[in-house]
């Protein structure tokens, strides 16, 4: 038996080990694209503030709101 109980522990960190070296991959993948959405985010925010501005800028020539 204590053959068996040595290669049954070294056979269960083996694969522990396949499992973490998939998660490893999985996260930066993960982290990848997260980093491409943020990057999309921020060029979305900045339009959105952009055409804000144009918005007010047009209210004010058309005498919309108080200058």
């Amino acid at each position: 038996m204590s053959d068996t109980s040595p290669n049954l522990v070294l056979e269960l960190l083996r694969a522990i080990r396949g499992d973490l070296a998939a998660l490893r991959g999985d996260m930066l993948e993960v982290k990848e694209r997260l980093g491409l959405i943020e990057g999309q985010y921020a060029s979305l925010s900045r339009r959105v503030d952009r055409v804000g501005g144009d918005v007010e800028l047009i209210k004010r020539r058309l005498d919309l709101v108080e200058a």
